[in-house]
């Protein structure tokens, strides 16, 4: 019998390695901090559970932020002084190293805004290039510096305004991200008050040092101007990173370990089966977890998960998650396997090359979605809308569920400009497959021409018809690659075409002959089989594939 612990205080609890605890009822139940590693949680019920980290550890976590954005303030007081130091016409030296720290910073800021962190990396490492080359540049004009001892003295000046700039602009943007990531670990709007304050106090702390040592004051307000800024740079960059800019992924992922440091982990744990709706999730670990059909219906904070290398990586697919809309999006060439999107609405969504291999497709709808090359192995299609799908090279096999699937019609093809319709299926664009056709047609099929016979299987009218319409447009080049029985009363006669043959036509035209010959008597049939060896052997070879099941003619 599975255990129940729905509504108990879990809080620390220690489940690592549990082996019985699959089916477990965990509902309503408070698992702040609690320990699930390695263990079997298959088709456990955790919803509208809360999981996270403990209060008095959220506390802790703010109070580190506070320390870090008062660090970050403090260097960016110090950035500002080294930048200030250009209006000290006294000291050559100091000039240089001001101007140095200034393009440094600059540039790095810069691109950092634009293309975020890692792109502001390279434009350091460029910067530090340039201004090497300005310091050496500066070192030879003047006369006091064309001496060896005085070019050391400026490429001194230079490698320390370099590396203090790095560091500090790196550290300050750091040092926010820190603020927002633990602040969603406790209480956001108090925790971000409490870094805005200490940031500026390390800021001004720093200046109101300089005042007492006599600085000028045109250093102190250089100081305090930097110091102001780089703190709303990094309040910036520290919210974009916290929206999901992938601009800056590498802040906001060094965000979410910390903020995970001591909450609820699944890590290692088999979560197959299980229900996560409407739980709250911030600030837990989901790394290495298996995650096949696992429920997130509107689950909260998702997106305050540690991910690791799951699915739940993409601020995409956990918004479609969560709230099952995910119509007109893209998710080409996503790893999807085992994701559960039952009853999610996908009109016109695109999984060009998308790995959906074990995913719970039950009752979505899939209406136009693009399926190119999307791999379905062992999924769970039951009841899907696939109507106006495009299906080309799409990876069906065997264990691909189909049963109750909703389908008018596919696409062969993905359409263009030209072709908005390619390859239709069925060919004629008046008809429809009938309710559980397509399921009984739809298998690896090529370009080709169907006739699908549902009711009432006829040989010698499916003999007749096609001896006409092969005669009427020898165009087209029809020619029968395959027969098949399909059911007790299904059959599918497969031709080939002329490359611009109007398939549309051609299916119309035939139903119409063949529906016109199966009203006829039997002698008036028999008749027109007489007048034709082509019409014989070819009935021959309908009967011989109706009687074999599950036969295939090629």
């Amino acid at each position: 019998m599975a255990l129940d612990f729905s509504g108990q205080n879990l809080r620390r609890g220690n489940f690592k390695g549990r082996k019985d605890l699959a089916g477990a009822n965990f509902r309503y139940a408070d698992i702040r901090g609690a320990n699930f590693t390695n263990a079997n949680l298959k088709g456990a019920n955790f919803s509208h559970a809360k999981a996270g980290l403990q209060r008095r550890w959220a506390i802790f976590l703010v109070l580190i932020s506070w320390l870090l954005s008062g660090l970050s303030g403090f260097l960016w007081a110090v950035n500002g002084y080294l930048v200030s130091r250009i209006f000290d016409t006294s000291n050559l030296e100091n000039q240089i190293s001001g101007w140095t720290a200034l393009m440094v910073l600059i540039a790095f800021l810069f691109v950092t805004i634009r293309q975020g962190v890692a792109a502001g990396l390279g434009a350091f490492a460029g910067t530090f290039a340039f201004a090497f080359a300005f310091t050496f540049a500066f070192a030879f004009i003047f006369a006091e510096a064309r001496t060896f001892a005085g070019i050391f003295a400026f490429a001194k000046a230079f490698a320390g305004a370099f590396a203090f700039t790095f560091a500090f602009a790196f550290a300050g943007a750091f040092a926010f991200a820190g603020a927002f990531a633990f602040a969603f670990a406790g209480a956001f709007a108090f925790a971000f008050a409490g870094a805005f304050a200490f940031a500026f106090a390390g800021a001004f702390a720093f200046a109101f040092a300089k005042v007492v040592a006599g600085a000028k004051a045109v250093v102190v307000a250089g100081t305090i101007v930097v110091a102001f800024a780089g703190t709303l740079l990094s309040i910036y960059i520290s919210w974009q990173a916290m929206k999901g800019d992938e601009k800056y992924s590498l802040v906001r992922n060094l965000a979410v370990t910390f903020a995970a440091t001591g909450g609820t982990s699944f890590r290692d744990a088999d979560l197959t089966n299980a229900d996560f709706t409407q739980a709250r999730l911030k600030s837990t670990d989901f790394r290495n977890a298996i995650l096949i059909n696992t429920c997130w219906h509107q689950a909260k904070m998702l997106d305050r998960v540690r991910p690791g290398s799951t699915y739940l990586q993409n601020s995409q697919v956990r918004q479609l998650l969560v709230t099952g809309r995910g119509q007109d999006k893209n998710f080409d060439r996503q790893d999807l396997p085992g994701i559960n999107l039952k009853k999610a609405n996908l009109a016109d969504a695109s999984f060009i090359s998308t790995d959906l291999s074990e995913a719970n497709l039950q009752d979505a709808d899939l209406s136009r979605a693009k399926l190119k090359q999307t791999q379905l192995d062992g999924t769970d299609l039951t009841g899907a809308n696939l109507t106006g799908a495009y299906i080309e090279d799409w990876g069906i096999t065997n264990t691909t569920k189909l049963h109750g699937v909703r389908c008018e019609y596919v696409f062969m093809r993905l359409p263009t400009k030209e072709d908005p319709d390619p390859l239709r299926k069925p060919d004629n664009k008046k008809e429809v497959f009938a309710d559980g056709d397509f399921a009984d047609l739809i298998q690896p099929i090529f370009d080709t021409l169907d006739f699908y016979h549902n009711q009432g299987v006829a040989p010698r009218a499916i003999a007749i018809a096609f001896k006409n319409l092969a005669e009427k447009h020898p165009e087209a080049e029809l020619e029968i690659v395959a027969m098949e029985k399909r059911g007790n009363d299904k059959f599918l006669l497969r031709t080939k075409t002329a490359a611009l043959s109007d398939k549309s036509q051609l299916s119309a035209e035939y139903f119409h002959y063949y529906n016109r010959v199966k009203v006829l008597s039997q002698s008036q049939q028999l008749f027109l089989v007489e007048r034709s060896d082509r019409i014989r052997n070819l009935e021959i070879m309908v009967n011989t594939a109706l009687g074999q099941p599950k036969s295939y003619t090629q």
